[in-house]
């Protein structure tokens, strides 16, 4: 059974094989000299990357996106997003906590004026928890985790600064504790 967000992605794959098997075809056929694409010169490549480490805590993150601009009012993009998460830190319930957590996105941004941005963005996120705890022992928590935010931020150049809410969030089956995130946006 897939998700809504698979068939999505499912049906967006093979819209754009459609096209582009459509345009070859058509190149195919034409003999004038080829112009020189510039899509490259419309991709931005950004993400980012994170570590947090303590006392018997540690917090990675690589999260790489890419977005093309469609001209300078609306852009749209994808992202991958890998963290891993370990907590040993003996308290009274549980001994050890570790987490993956892997997945995607798909980003539009619209800026109606240079300096500020708006943004919708789908993440689809897998999520696999193990917990040692004294009492149960090693318990193990797999789920999908589906968010779709709205945010606003103040862009200068090829940073942006704001904040996103989830509209979908769970706080029982959630990756993020609030609905409400800040962010840093940069792109290359």
């Amino acid at each position: 059974m897939k998700t809504e967000f698979q068939k999505i992605v499912c049906a967006l794959f093979f819209m754009v094989l459609s096209i582009s098997t459509s345009f070859k075809i058509h190149a195919q056929g034409n003999d004038l000299p080829k112009a020189r694409s510039d899509f490259w010169n419309h991709v931005q490549i950004g993400g980012g990357i994170g570590a947090s480490f303590g006392s018997g805590y540690t917090d990675i993150t690589l999260a790489p996106g890419a977005i093309y601009n469609f001209n300078q009012y609306f852009s749209a993009g994808v992202g991958l997003n890998g963290s891993f998460v370990q907590y040993k830190r003996y308290s009274a319930l549980v001994r050890e906590y570790e987490s993956w957590i892997y997945g995607g996105s798909i980003i539009g941004l619209a800026q109606p004026i240079p300096q500020i941005q708006l943004s919708v963005e789908l993440e689809q996120l897998r999520v696999n928890t193990t917990f040692d705890t004294y009492s149960d022992g090693k318990i193990h928590d797999d789920f999908w985790s589906t968010g779709l935010f709205f945010g606003a931020g103040f862009r200068t150049q090829n940073v942006t600064i704001g904040l996103r809410y989830n509209v979908l969030h769970d706080s029982d089956k959630a990756v993020y504790a609030e609905p409400w995130m800040p962010f840093i946006r940069v792109y290359f």
